[in-house]
């Protein structure tokens, strides 16, 4: 399960930060420092949205 988390991480973890920076964007904080706080944050949330897609998936794929 690992394994998938980690492939899923790629993509969630990267979709999440981007959409964190555009937000951040869109509300007005325009420094460097705003725009990589809202690229990290994104990354961590990407961590457990990842591990719990990966235990959805393979919930569903025992039934």
């Amino acid at each position: 399960m690992l394994r998938l988390a980690s492939m899923l991480y790629s993509l969630i973890g990267s979709s999440l930060a981007g959409a964190c920076v555009i937000a951040v964007l869109v509300a007005g904080f325009v420094s460097v420092q705003a725009i990589l706080l809202a690229a990290a944050a994104g990354a961590l949330l990407g961590l457990p949205v990842a591990w719990l897609v990966a235990r959805q998936l393979y919930k569903n794929a025992a039934h």
